[in-house]
């Protein structure tokens, strides 16, 4: 399992989402509140963000734990951004290891991040992965089952779905496959977020202009909602919709 979140809204630091807060994603390496597979998430972090007339997503990412990169600490006390996606790792028995590993996963505009673990993986799993065409398997971005969900979300955007459309497909193919697989993802272009909720926890918090997804929330302050699994998020700096997803 893992950590995630991600964020839309006026400009801010990195640090200010990510190490921060008192509950920040930093500290759920260590100390997650509401992970219920796992207990630490050390296997390696990552984050992604989108600058001012750019629409393609900077990343930053490391095999070890978030906390332990004094260099990371430094870069996100000053890079500000008005949108990003950020994860701390717990890694799959089976799964590759190193930063290639890492979310974010990213191809052109877009970001994804998986938590969640597909049980029986990889041998369960041929099936659907033969799905792909053969170039896309080739290209995976590493031997894991979060980037074999990359690729299957990927291949549909470039086929030209939506997000929250892409995200939809990729999990209930996914699940026809394994009942048992987690499948909270989140997806970003910059200007919206999509998620699911499948398995694991989710909230989001909405703001003046903004809003934070997040496997769970980084303070106490109120506001966090908590949709109830197997849901559908799509959200905006304006709001976020909410619709089952059976």
């Amino acid at each position: 399992m893992c950590r995630h979140l991600a964020y839309l809204g006026p400009p801010v630091a990195i640090g200010q989402l990510v190490l921060d807060p008192p509950a920040s994603l930093s500290r759920q390496s260590w100390a997650p509140r509401l992970q219920q597979y796992g207990s630490m998430n050390v296997d390696g972090f990552g984050v992604g963000w989108y600058a001012d007339h750019d629409p393609v997503p900077a990343r930053y990412r490391r095999a070890g734990p978030i906390w332990a990169d004094p260099s990371f600490a430094d870069l996100v006390r000053v890079v500000r951004t008005g949108a990003l996606l950020a994860a701390v790792r717990s890694a799959t028995d089976g799964c590759a290891a190193g930063e290639a590993a890492a979310a974010p996963f990213g191809a052109e505009r877009w970001l994804f991040s998986h938590n969640g673990a597909l049980p029986g993986w990889p041998h369960q799993f041929g099936k659907l992965a033969a799905a792909l065409p053969p170039e896309e398997l080739l290209d995976l971005a590493a031997g894991s089952d979060s980037a074999l969900l990359w690729a299957l979300t990927l291949h549909r955007l470039r086929a030209g779905d939506p997000l929250d459309t892409a995200l939809a497909r990729t999990v209930r193919e996914t699940a026809d496959h394994c009942a048992e697989a987690r499948l909270n993802l989140l997806l970003t272009d910059g200007t919206s977020i999509a998620a699911t909720v499948w398995g694991d926890s989710l909230c989001y918090r909405t703001g003046p202009d903004s809003v934070v997804l997040a496997s769970e929330p980084y303070d106490d302050l109120p506001g966090w909602i908590r949709p109830p699994d197997r849901s559908l998020l799509l959200a905006d700096r304006g709001g976020v919709t909410v619709r089952p997803l059976g």
